[in-house]
């Protein structure tokens, strides 16, 4: 399988703390106690479309912001797009020294971005970019590089199977990222469509990449095909699950990709009901896009542009914007046990109740 290292490598340096430190300490001092704080606003999507933005993304961001003597205010937009705004509104309104958000669409995040440069704001794009949009700065995966991996993934779970029929679960279309995702999966998977030696049945996008959307669409396309397929390509662990629970109800174990290493995902991937799933170190991610706020917030936008060594294309706002882009991992069965090593996962977490005879088939120690 294919692994994806990160672009900017040791230019990420500053994130990283000189590419060998696994701690969160190297975060740059804060100022003075006796000194206003900067406060950094953060408003993350939703909850439905993964447990990573909750469990993940925001007790990362708040520790290192916190740390490094940031004001941070997280909030979570609830997959709502007035919400989404009037959250931007009130953190414009407090004057927060940096925005970073993750929009729910890329008009959405423009919007909002528009108001913050008027404010004299610099926004950060975190893990989704708004396309024609204003923001500075832009942290995310190479999101292509998901896609194929997710598209090698299915072919390797799918083994020599001639003309097999597969079902493509998409992301959100208002999202760039899941545009990205797709733009992945064709690159691998096209040509054997085109060849026949693969056929598409049919590739939908799911709007807010709700699972139960997900749920209804693919029994809507399974069923059109006559309760028939091979393979399953979803975008993400959530949608996944949610196919998962119709593939069972029908008694049809066939290959389902997934993406962002949930507990969850990992859990279908040790079971098999899951065939991959794709790691992002979200770690890495918020610490990258912490330090970017942090440099801003702190008035050294020299150190930013130094920690945001690449370019990403925005075709509708025709410009380039600063980025930070990190590489992927695909996780099979027995990658699993490796991510348990780098405490990505916990063990008693994992391997709980009915769990542990899996985990201790795919080689990690259950306690």
């Amino acid at each position: 399988m294919r692994t994806v290292v990160a672009v900017a490598g040791c230019a990420l340096v500053l994130v990283a703390s000189a590419c060998g430190s696994t701690g969160s300490n190297s975060a740059a001092t804060g100022p003075a106690t006796n000194t206003p704080k900067p406060k950094v606003g953060v408003i993350l999507p939703d909850t439905a479309s993964s447990a990573r933005w909750e469990d993940s993304d925001k007790p990362l961001l708040t520790s290192q912001l916190s740390f490094a003597g940031i004001d941070p205010d997280i909030q979570n937009a609830q997959g709502d797009e007035k919400r989404f705004a009037e959250l931007a509104d009130k953190m414009i309104a407090e004057k927060v020294n940096v925005l970073m958000i993750t929009p729910l669409s890329t008009d959405g995040g423009a919007a909002v971005e528009r108001k913050a440069k008027a404010a004299g704001i610099p926004v950060i794009d975190y893990d989704r970019i708004s396309l024609g949009g204003t923001a500075e700065y832009y942290v995310s995966f190479n999101n292509i590089a998901v896609g194929q991996l997710q598209a090698d993934g299915l072919l390797q779970c799918l083994g020599n199977k001639s003309g097999a029929s597969i079902i493509e679960i998409e992301g959100a279309s208002t999202d760039n990222n899941a545009t990205q995702f797709h733009e992945g999966h064709e690159q691998v998977l096209k040509p054997r469509y085109d060849s026949g030696s693969l056929r598409l049945v049919a590739s939908k996008s799911i709007d807010k990449w709700s699972p139960d959307i997900a749920a209804a669409t693919f029994t809507q396309v399974l069923d059109a095909n006559g309760g028939h397929v091979d393979g399953v390509l979803s975008a993400n662990d959530g949608m996944a699950a949610s196919i998962e629970a119709v593939l069972k109800q029908r008694n049809i174990t066939v290959p389902v990709t997934g993406q962002d290493a949930t507990l969850g995902g990992l859990q279908a991937v040790l079971r098999g009901t899951q065939c991959m799933t794709v790691y992002k170190p979200i770690d890495i991610e918020a610490e990258a896009a912490s330090r970017l706020a942090i440099a801003l917030a702190t008035g050294r936008h020299g150190d930013a542009d130094d920690l945001a060594t690449g370019n990403t294309k925005d075709p509708k706002g025709n410009r380039d914007v600063k980025s930070v882009l990190l590489g992927p991992q695909s996780i099979s069965k027995f990658d699993v046990q490796g991510l348990v090593a780098k405490g990505v996962v916990k063990t008693s977490e994992l391997c709980a109740g009915d769990m542990a005879g899996f985990c201790s088939n795919a080689g990690i120690p259950v306690q």
